[in-house]
């Protein structure tokens, strides 16, 4: 009776497989981690590894291939044995979508108690931007305008404008240190080099830290590609813009992969006058498998930035529509180099730890158009040159560790920063050539560059440094509970040279949060969470003159210079309750988020009648609102998306002024300026099944109304597409890859060639006048690339 049944058992070992392969994302070839290879009877079944690769012994012909987000395949197993190369195709929409940015680690978007939203790699690669405002204005609840150039402004549970209340990411690291203003640090990123972006909305500062107040982008970049690919494509617009791009990548061996991509764009006699521009802005990416555990990631990026600065406009050159910029002199200048060194270690199934070391280097040169100071009727003005540079060297350590009691994960980690910085600024002296109004300046020209009036002049050793943990549990099956914390201190040693003073401050603050998911089960989950978000001034804010001092007077009296030693640390109370729903077998899912933010002492930049900043902390603010999203798969090839919020951004309490001459005191109550009530984008893509490769997106983009001053006297209300108040514009998408090797691409913004403004601001006096930002006219931006797939 054995014999039979040894025969049986050999021969089933001898026809066995040790089946080999390597499991990716289709559209982006990067590895996938964790697919599920098993059998069609589900017997047998592995897992893929950091590469992507898995080894599986069989005698199926046939396996199951499945990843979270992902549509399942079922491939068939080579007669030769050969390797296998397996491609998902991401899914459409999946309420299981992997994110890593809510917790530091990937985790399932319906584990995490927070409104984060991710932008897909589809999404990135059909919507072929030229700039990020592109791609972030597509998420529910933000806002993020062009400046011209890259140049941005941001709006989270915020009024949109250059408040440091945003913290920037790339693979969870900030781009610039705390502390030293990152308004517009995403243009030193490279848009080229990013795989997936995830936006969390709310406080972020349990886990990242100061500044992620109104919330936390963070850029995640390309992986090396699990077989070989190369790219190469130029893009191009009516106005003078033009990039040449590439990139590529794969396995040099089973263990070591490397992915680069970059590249230099170049602008010139643009729409808008002196806005001339050039880039370039190169990344790379090396991972190394030193084992089935250990894993090893370096990554470096360049940016290299030279702008004009046009600034903004007056209302008479903004409703002609010329586009003319009253400075032809400003300027910035940015370089940026960053570097990082990740080793990751799979200790067992419960323990895993990861180690980045992370290095800065930055220079910021500019003559910016806000320094401009100028009193209504003045044939004279002043500007400012200025440089701000610092060099980070910085760590971050953490570790988490899984238990089956409860299903708990607890997560830990610290981290520390050091980045000597300098900064000096001196003045520039202007005439005003006025209109004949003499309300307003049709033109700047520099009389005499003064580096013997300082305006700021210091030198900073900053170092921060935090300690954070969270504790995820299940009390009940479907019940999480996510406690947070994490301690934060900014500290810094300090001389500045124009008082001739030295010494050392410090501000630190316990962060704490609390979230509750409940998973109803279906498709369909609740979640509520209650956070803090801390923020301390920034060192320019800190080392600036006040308005009116450091100066002498027509009698010749000496007024000494003051600083803002005393500005006090923002603080934020979050309240968030939320939930999601998945119906119609999957094809509509629907998104809702309503929160409660109170601000404490919110810092605040306060125009003053000769355009210079006075910063103040508000005593009270309130941010309150509601963010909904739904996308519907109305087709197998037809997509609708739509998402927006409705918020409210007001003064509680706030004093603009204690002295008894000033006819406004307060604005307590008041709306804050640009804060509009509605913002909203929705899209709808086709596919054509019968023409695969076409893709076609209408794309529509609200803002509503909003008030330029703080006390409520003017509004921005102009008359836009369909007879909207505020900002009402149409984006066409259109573009064909042909056997993904040759894609074109048109995206024609502003369709109906609108006039409206990204910015109109203006001061609380009675003789200031609104300045505008202008957005682009009908912009048609073409684009040719060329793509390679290797087989291996």
């Amino acid at each position: 009776m054995l014999l039979p049944l040894a025969l049986c058992a050999s021969q089933a070992a001898w026809a066995q497989r040790a089946l080999t392969g390597r499991v990716f994302d289709a559209a982006t070839k990067e590895p996938l981690v964790g697919a599920t290879i098993r059998t069609p009877d589900g017997q047998l079944g592995t897992a893929s590894n950091a590469t992507g690769q898995f080894s599986l012994a069989t005698t199926a012909t046939e396996l199951v291939v499945s990843g979270v987000g992902y549509e399942a395949a079922t491939v068939s197993v080579p007669a030769d044995g050969a390797a296998l190369r397996i491609g998902l195709k991401p899914a459409v929409q999946d309420l299981q979508t992997v994110v890593v940015t809510a917790s530091r680690e990937a985790q399932l978007r319906t584990d995490a108690p927070v409104a984060i939203a991710k932008l897909s790699p589809t999404v990135v690669q059909d919507t072929k931007p030229t700039l990020l405002a592109e791609l972030i204005n597509k998420v529910p609840g933000v806002v993020m305008l062009n400046y011209g150039n890259e140049q941005h402004a941001m709006g989270i549970r915020q009024p949109f404008g250059t408040s440091a209340y945003f913290l920037y990411l790339e693979d969870g690291i900030p781009l610039r240190p705390m502390g030293v203003f990152n308004h517009n640090a995403l243009l030193e990123s490279n848009p080229l080099a990013i795989n997936s972006i995830e936006v969390v909305k709310g406080p972020a500062s349990s886990l990242y830290g100061p500044e992620a107040v109104g919330g936390a982008l963070n850029l995640l970049t390309k992986r090396p590609t699990a077989v070989p690919t190369a790219s190469v494509g130029v893009q191009a617009d009516q106005y003078g813009y033009r990039r040449v791009q590439f990139g590529g990548g794969g396995m040099l061996t089973s263990r070591l992969g490397g992915f680069v991509s970059g590249y230099v764009a170049r602008q010139r006699n643009s729409w808008l006058a002196s806005s001339n521009y050039d880039k370039v802005s190169l990344n790379g990416r090396l991972e190394y498998a030193l084992g089935t555990r250990t894993h090893l990631t370096a990554a470096a990026s360049y940016n290299d930035y030279d702008s004009q600065t046009s600034g903004s406009v007056d209302s008479v050159a903004y409703y002609r529509r010329e586009y003319s910029s009253p400075t032809d002199f400003t300027y910035r200048k940015t370089y940026a180099l960053r570097a990082r060194l990740t080793a990751e270690q799979q200790w067992n199934a419960q323990n895993q730890t990861t180690l980045t070391g992370f290095f800065r280097d930055n220079s910021i040169g500019q003559n910016p158009s806000y320094g401009i100071r100028w009193r209504s009727g003045a044939t004279t003005a002043t500007g400012e040159v200025n440089e701000n540079s610092f060099r980070s060297y910085g760590l971050i350590a953490q570790h988490s560790v899984r238990w089956n009691w409860l299903s708990a994960r607890l997560l830990g980690g610290a981290s520390l920063d050091y980045s000597p910085t300098e900064y000096d600024a001196h003045q520039l002296d202007l005439a005003a050539q006025l209109r004949p109004d003499k309300k307003s300046v049709e033109k700047y020209t520099i009389t005499a560059d003064r580096p013997d009036l300082l305006l700021a002049d210091y030198d900073t050793k900053l170092l921060n440094s935090a300690m954070y943990a969270q504790l995820d549990f299940h009390p009940l099956p479907k019940l999480q509970v996510t406690l947070g914390g994490r301690f934060d201190r900014m500290s810094f040693d300090y001389n500045n040279y124009l008082d001739k003073s030295s010494g050392t401050k410090a501000f630190q603050q316990a962060t704490p949060k609390i979230g509750l998911t409940y998973d109803l089960g279906r498709g369909r989950g609740l979640y509520a969470n209650y956070s803090q978000g801390f923020s301390p001034p920034g060192l320019t804010a800190i080392f600036r003159k006040r308005p009116g001092t450091g100066i002498t007077t027509t009698t010749g009296e000496v007024v000494p210079a003051e600083f803002y030693y005393n500005l006090r640390p923002a603080r934020f109370y979050n309240r968030e309750i939320g939930g999601w729903a998945s119906v119609l077998n999957n094809k509509v899912y629907v998104d809702i988020a309503l929160y409660q933010l109170d601000g404490r002492n919110e810092l605040l930049s306060i125009r003053q009648p000769d355009n210079s900043t006075d910063y103040q902390s508000a005593g009270k603010t309130l941010h309150r609102g509601i963010e909904y999203s739904l996308t519907w798969k109305l087709t197998a090839g037809l997509f609708f998306r739509f998402g927006g919020t409705n918020a409210l951004h007001r003064f509680e309490d706030f004093t603009l002024s204690t002295r008894a001459t000033d006819a406004v005191k307060d604005v307590n109550g008041k709306q804050m300026p640009q804060a509009p009530h509605w913002v909203a984008n929705t899209e709808l893509t086709y596919k054509p099944q019968w023409l695969p490769g076409l893709r076609t997106s209408l794309e529509y983009q609200r803002i509503s109304s909003w008030y330029q001053d703080q006390v409520n006297q003017v509004r921005y209300d102009d008359r836009t597409l369909f007879g909207a108040r505020g900002v009402s514009v149409l984006n066409l998408r259109v573009g064909y890859s042909w056997r993904e090797t040759l894609e074109v691409f048109v995206n024609v913004l502003n369709l109906s060639d609108e006039l409206y403004a990204n910015a109109a601001t203006r001061g609380n006096a009675t003789t200031d006048r609104t300045t505008f930002t202008p957005a682009a006219p009908r912009t048609v931006a073409i684009g040719v690339q060329y793509n390679f797939i290797g087989k291996k």
